[in-house]
């Protein structure tokens, strides 16, 4: 274990490079790591590779103790609305642009005591004279990139930098080269290297130079006249790379003396300077402003849909009987919001509430942290307050029956499969008393395995179909797809039958639903004794024979308030509409059979 993770600390300490050059010799050292592959080409690397440094980095300042400073979302960012009119040597006297100048005896020191020492005859004869003279600076600092660049290029290169990015403009003149021979348009830089709180800043090549000529063959940079003939390119940093302009850009320049003829590994050297850019072309965010709440508000109109939605739904459990007394009304509705829950709420907002959210919640309570984490996902939290809420008051078919995308999914194709004639099985009372037992037995292994075991903790959890359904689109491994499709054929079948019997999430929400405060489903004297109408429309069998509601196994279908409210299917209406007459047991059962 010690052993990988020095592994994993080593690497991100390098540069990681991609060559094509199967079998040739690469230039390993320190700061460089090549991997056979393609060369920077595919977007697919570029993504990963994105996606892999941006994650290392928020890890190595969380846990690995190097690297530290800012949170990542507060790192300090360009102020594109400072601009000053200035000439290159007011940008360099400003702080704009630092320059780095080294000696050939600077150099030569470097390799005292190495094999490579006095192999560089040019340094042992003129130590005096300029082994680089090297600047750099920052081109997507309005300042910087408008005084350097014409208007259309300023344009070209904003369209080509995203919200975050940096672009290095690097001159040099001198004998010395910032880049190597063999270097590819486009690649990450070789041998100038930047640094921020020890940890590598991948910096590509922009390519500007030939863009920049495509659109003005004359056109170069705006260098004064003792830089004309001077080397230039500009390299993009990405804005997940986490650089703060705030703080100083660490460079080191590697100096290697060729080696090719003796075939031996080379022995770079680094001339090392800082770059720091002025406060005043820059700003750091307010710390109480952090990415979720950018997050809410790039989601802003779906936030609002699914408030409006749930606002909806709160008005018709408060208020049922405005539509259950319309028959047609109410089946119209809830089909409609079954197709809202599954198609917004799911597939497309990925609102999905799952077990995982309450292991999640407790493997981070019990690891001493918090549950700030639900804030990076505003159709979560959303709906996991408007539940925690609705406890109190309906209990726990508010989410199951309305809110849930995987039971809307499951009822929706037992309305099909109605449509069509087709029958469902239905347990007998005993079977299924014991069958809603299994989803307790399968909540309690899960919720046990949170506190002591992570690894079975993500295998239990895959009983639930939901990741595999609503958020990966049945895109996965087969044995999850089987597993989902076998779950949503079950409730062609059996009515729902994940969540009657199975589901560990359905479960949580019966025991959290027990905090309820009102049996708020209208029931009259003679619902069960002798009226068993409603009992034998339930298709959740949450009704009792005699007649009282079991509001752990209720998911709130109001089919039974349809019928208490109608004067042609409810039986004691039905009966005071008939003069009054006193129900009989055989009437009861010729009623029931009529409706």
């Amino acid at each position: 274990m010690i052993l990988s993770l020095n592994i994993v600390v080593y690497h991100l300490l390098q540069n990681i490079k991609f060559s094509d050059k199967h079998g040739q010799k690469k230039n390993n050292d320190s700061k460089n790591i090549y991997l056979d592959g393609l060369t920077g080409a595919t977007a697919s690397i570029r993504v990963l590779n994105q996606t892999l440094f941006s994650s290392a980095l928020k890890v190595a300042r969380a846990k690995l103790g190097f690297g530290g400073g800012k949170d990542p979302d507060l790192i300090a960012k360009i102020d594109q609305d400072v601009f000053m009119k200035m000439s290159w040597q007011e940008l360099f006297e400003a702080g704009l642009i630092h320059k780095a100048v080294f000696s050939n005896q600077e150099v030569e020191s470097l390799f005292i005591g190495s094999r490579n020492e006095g192999k560089d005859s040019v340094a042992m004869q003129h130590p005096k004279q300029s082994f680089i003279e090297l600047y750099v600076m920052d081109l997507a600092i309005p300042t910087l990139g408008r005084n350097l660049l014409t208007d259309e290029s300023w344009a070209f290169l904003q369209e080509n930098l995203e919200a975050g990015d940096h672009a290095i403009l690097s001159v040099s003149q001198g004998r010395y080269s910032f880049r190597d021979v063999d270097f590819l348009r486009g690649g990450i830089s070789d041998r100038l290297l930047l640094r921020q709180e020890g940890l590598p800043i991948e910096m590509r090549d922009l390519d500007l130079n030939d863009r920049l000529d495509m659109l003005n063959p004359e056109y170069k940079i705006n260098l004064p006249e003792e830089l004309s003939t001077a080397e230039w390119m500009v390299y993009r940093v990405i804005g997940t790379a986490g650089l703060d302009i705030a703080l100083p850009l660490d460079f080191d320049l590697s100096v290697v003396r060729d080696e090719t003829k003796t075939y031996m590994a080379s022995d770079p050297r680094s001339l090392e300077f800082s770059y720091q850019v002025p406060s005043s072309y820059y700003f750091e965010p307010d710390p109480n402003n952090k990415t979720w709440k950018s997050i809410w508000t790039d989601r802003l109109w779906e936030v609002s849909t699914l408030t409006v939605g749930v606002l909806t739904l709160f008005t018709i459990l408060m208020k049922p009987n405005w539509v259950t007394r319309y028959p047609v009304a109410f089946s119209a509705f809830r089909t409609g919001y079954l197709l809202f829950t599954l198609f917004f709420i799911g597939f497309y907002a990925q609102g999905q509430l799952s077990i995982v959210n309450i292991t999640g919640a407790i493997q981070s309570l019990f690891a001493g942290g918090n549950l700030n984490f639900f804030l990076y996902d505003p159709m979560t939290t959303l709906l996991w307050l408007f539940v925690g809420f609705s406890f109190f008051i309906w209990g726990r078919g508010t989410f199951c029956g309305w809110l849930c995308p995987f039971g809307a999914l499951q009822e929706l194709v037992s309305k099909m499969l109605s449509f069509l004639k087709i029958k469902q099985l239905n347990p007998c009372d005993k079977w299924d008393a014991w069958l809603k037992k299994l989803k307790y037995l399968i909540l309690a292994m899960i919720i046990a395995a949170a506190f002591f075991s992570p690894i079975w903790t993500d295998r239990l959890v895959e009983i639930e179909p939901f990741k595999t359904s609503i958020t990966f689109y049945y895109e996965r491994s087969w044995p999850f797809v089987l597993w989902a499709v076998v779950m949503v054929l079950l409730s062609s079948v059996v009515y729902k039958g994940y969540c009657r019997y199975l589901c560990p999430l359905g479960a949580a929400m019966a025991v959290l639903g027990r905090v309820r405060i009102f049996n708020w489903l209208p029931r009259r004297d003679e619902c069960g004794s002798p009226c068993q109408l409603c009992k034998h429309r339930c298709e959740y069998e949450a009704i009792e024979k005699k007649g009282t509601i079991d509001y752990n196994e209720c998911f709130q279908c109001l089919e039974c308030v349809v019928i208490h409210d109608s004067d042609e299917m409810c039986v004691p209406l039905i009966i005071d509409k008939r003069g009054g007459r006193k129900l009989k047991q055989t009437d009861n059962a010729d009623l029931i059979a009529s409706c």
